[in-house]
């Protein structure tokens, strides 16, 4: 695949640069607003992201009619809208601001000081649902830096205006393509790591297990790291509260870890239920879920293809 070239990298640039230097102007309230309005005009824009989302509902909710589909799938839009608009105002954040607007699940929250107490590593495993920049970015602010997996973005002058943003607060993140070594460090340091967990991965990285009722290739480097460290994985997620005008931060008690001595065994029984844990809060806010990724693209051996 040709690289981009300079001039469309610098294009792209100043697109984004353009687009979240605005909405960063307007207060927080209107800023959202438009998000919310460009998120749901995307929904109506013709395109893929429309017809594998709604490929992927009829995956997850087969029961469900196709109005509740679209409507989750409409939701799914504004919420990316509500992403957009959020994200543009962190570089103006305070922890005082962020305070007024997110609320810490209790339960999620005293597993976490207990590990914290006991120097244990911590996974916060999370997918993109909600406004997941704000989970990692507000902890930062309100609590104490942690680390965290990214894919770089193929343009790297976006990829570092947007590094800038989420490491404001002392955030580290760690580049997918050679994070084993330093994933490990932080965990036996009694660090704490984010990894976002619900994305397609190739056959060569992950294993395939049951999400939503159908066989998806899954990363099986959390169980790996999880196995080696002795980690606490706590499933977590930041969603907006639409009764209190709030982001709640949803943490679910952590996922036991289970050991059979075998290797093979265990990373795909860990990596099951490390699915089965994000499967259960998507079904918890289905309309502030990522439908439009293709989740069940890499199939197993002999499968038709589904997108």
């Amino acid at each position: 695949m040709a690289k981009n070239t300079k001039f469309q990298i610098a294009l792209e640039y100043t697109l984004a640069k353009s687009m979240l230097g605005s909405l960063g102007l307007l207060p927080r309230p209107a800023a959202i607003a438009v998000g919310l309005g460009l998120g749901r005009l995307a929904y109506h824009l013709p395109g893929n992201l429309r017809r594998t989302g709604e490929r992927n509902l009829g995956i997850a909710f087969p029961d469900k009619s196709a109005m509740e589909r679209r409507q989750l799938l409409r939701g799914s839009f504004a919420s990316l809208g509500r992403l957009l608009g959020e994200f543009s105002q962190l570089p103006k954040a305070t922890p005082e601001t962020l305070r007024e607007m997110i609320e810490y699940d209790q339960v999620g929250l005293g597993h976490l000081r207990e590990a914290e107490k006991n120097k244990r590593g911590v996974i916060f495993l999370t997918g993109h649902l909600g406004v997941w920049e704000l989970l990692s970015f507000g902890w930062s602010a309100l609590e104490y830096p942690i680390s965290f997996l990214v894919r770089p973005l193929d343009n790297q002058r976006i990829e570092e205006m947007v590094e800038a943003i989420r490491t404001r607060f002392g955030n580290r993140a760690i580049d997918k393509k050679s994070a084993a070594r330093q994933s490990l460090r932080v965990l036996r340091e009694g660090g704490t790591l984010g990894i976002l967990s619900d994305l397609n991965t190739q056959p060569y990285e992950g294993v395939f297990v049951p999400f939503f009722g159908k066989l998806a290739c899954t990363t099986a480097g959390i169980a790996t790291l999880a196995l080696k460290t002795d980690a606490l994985v706590i499933p977590t997620c930041a969603v907006w509260d639409r009764k209190k005008k709030r982001y709640f931060f949803h943490g679910d008690p952590p996922v036991a870890l289970v050991r059979t001595g075998d290797h093979a065994k265990d990373i795909e029984v860990n990596t099951a239920n490390f699915a089965a844990a994000i499967e259960r809060m998507v079904r918890l806010y289905p309309d502030q879920w990522l439908w439009i990724h293709k989740r069940w693209k890499t199939r197993p051996p002999g499968e038709a293809e589904i997108y």
